[in-house]
């Protein structure tokens, strides 16, 4: 199945909607995306990530905030360095956050 995005002219909606249903089309409504179609798998190095961009921090900018070595962000990021306790609680104290939220479950 392929999804769409659909954009029409104010008073053709239903109109298209209509055809599109009409020509056998699954037309499903919604408001929003659940999380889990946009973020597939929410990981410690994915809040990371997350957090940095809302925050607009660099790598660069985060390891000079934390003590943290850049190389080692990036690595935690990419799931390849466990974040540890200690580094949790760095970044939690950096973004105002829980340090669980950077621990595996």
């Amino acid at each position: 199945m392929r999804v769409f995005t659909l954009t029409c002219p104010a008073g053709k909606r239903e109109v298209v909607l209509g055809f599109l249903r009409q020509n056998g089309c699954q037309v499903e409504e919604r408001d929003s995306i659940p999380a889990e179609e946009v973020f597939p798998a929410v990981t410690p190095g994915t809040v990371i990530r997350g957090l940095r961009s809302r925050d607009s921090l660099t790598q660069e900018a985060l390891a000079k905030l934390t003590g943290i070595p850049r190389r080692h962000i990036s690595e935690m990021e990419n799931g390849k360095r466990p974040i540890g306790k200690q580094n949790a609680r760095k970044l939690a104290a950096a973004f105002n956050t829980d340090a669980r939220m950077f621990l595996s479950a």
